[in-house]
């Protein structure tokens, strides 16, 4: 090609690429994580006219997991052949999309987004599910919080290990959240003697439940997970009628019984109209570290079966493994103990799904009308 010829073709893709809608390039794409069409969870933003064509990949979620290089290198040669060009540049960066607070409604300041983790089911591992999926969104660069709402039954101070750790305030009227792992954390636990039992009625309950959400000086944070006790009573009813709650993710395991109790709990929320981001099953399958051999000692598929009946995403599952309950008790979160092990993995893809799937909802969506509930 002569010089001339060279030049020509350089100022016809610099033409292409000034010009170029960036949303309809993305046409036909799908996101990684949450299977949606990619324009739903991203922006595409041109980052110069300079050299080959720069693109920046603005996500709605934190980038990361198994398989997104690959995925990032086919995006970029798909950009290059709908541009015509040999190749371009393309970064992706984080830039979650807050929650709209209606005027009803309580925000956070500065948190970008309310998680609630619920069960409806004591015993299935969702406050360690909740506090290990927090550390794997850490981990992929998000700014994370952790709230134990389980007033009765606190386990967020033991998870993370600051068992011993007491809350304190600044100003005698709000409260500082602890840090642990590089999450901001607050629970009950940090309030009361570690062995005293909480005998509290209702109001209490909400009363305390308030305190430690909206009286607590929250940092900038792109998401809140909080931990919701087992059943469907003041604790939930306060949190979905007055707080702006961006979505739930529903954790069961495959047993049955398990399965009934978290579909009443899905059903809840549904009624309340706070989006459900999927199911999350928890203690799927059982392998013998000795001799391989593998048993679904809790039955096989409630979870996804859950999800399919309910018309919401499956987030995905996580085995039976002495390993997590050995770390967890011992205050050593799995996901922080084994980063490169099996476990970690799994956390970091369940967690980029949940985020994914929040992304990918409509905006009118994090703004859910009040419904009002009966009151005995």
């Amino acid at each position: 090609m002569t010089g001339r010829a060279a030049a020509a073709a350089a100022n016809l893709w610099v033409t292409i690429f000034v010009t170029a809608d960036t949303t309809s390039l993305l046409d036909g794409l799908n996101d990684l994580w949450a299977g949606v069409p990619l324009a739903r969870v991203a922006e595409l933003r041109r980052s110069g006219t300079g050299g080959r064509p720069s693109f920046c990949l603005a996500l709605h979620y934190p980038p990361g997991g198994d398989g997104w290089e690959v995925w990032l290198s086919t995006l970029a040669s798909t950009l290059a052949r709908r541009l015509a060009v040999s190749a371009v540049d393309l970064e992706a960066v984080f830039e979650p999309r807050p929650t709209l607070v209606p005027a009803d409604r309580a925000g956070l300041g500065d948190v970008a987004h309310l998680v609630a983790i619920s069960s409806a089911k004591g015993g299935v591992g969702k406050s360690t599910v909740t506090y290990n999926l927090a550390l794997a969104l850490a981990g992929l660069g998000a700014r994370v919080g952790v709230l134990d709402a389980d007033i009765y039954g606190p386990s967020l101070a033991r998870l993370a290990g600051l068992a011993e750790a007491r809350a304190h305030s600044r100003d005698g009227r709000r409260l500082e959240p602890l840090e642990a792992h590089g999450l901001r954390v607050m629970s009950v636990a940090f309030l009361i003697p570690d062995d005293t039992a909480v005998a509290w009625r209702g109001p209490m309950v909400t009363q305390a439940l308030q305190q430690i959400l909206l009286q607590t000086d929250w940092p900038p944070l792109d998401y809140l997970l909080v931990d919701l006790p087992p059943g469907t009573g003041d604790i939930h009813l306060t949190l979905a009628q007055r707080i702006a709650v961006s979505g739930v993710v529903v954790v069961t395991t495959p047993q049955e019984l398990a399965v009934l109790d978290a579909r009443r709990g899905l059903r809840l929320f549904e009624k309340m109209r706070v989006p459900v981001l999927g199911v999350l099953e928890n203690m799927r399958g059982y392998r013998c570290p000795h001799c391989g051999h593998e048993e679904e000692l809790f039955g096989q598929g409630g979870g996804e079966a859950l999800a399919r009946s309910s018309g919401v995403p499956y987030l995905g599952a996580l085995p039976l493994d002495p390993a997590l309950r050995v770390a967890s008790d011992e205050g050593r979160p799995v996901v922080l103990e084994d980063p490169e092990g099996s476990l970690a993995a799994r956390f970091r893809s369940l967690a980029l799904r949940l985020a994914a799937h929040l992304a990918a909802l409509d905006p009118d969506s994090l703004a859910p009308p009040v419904i009002e509930t009966e009151e005995h």
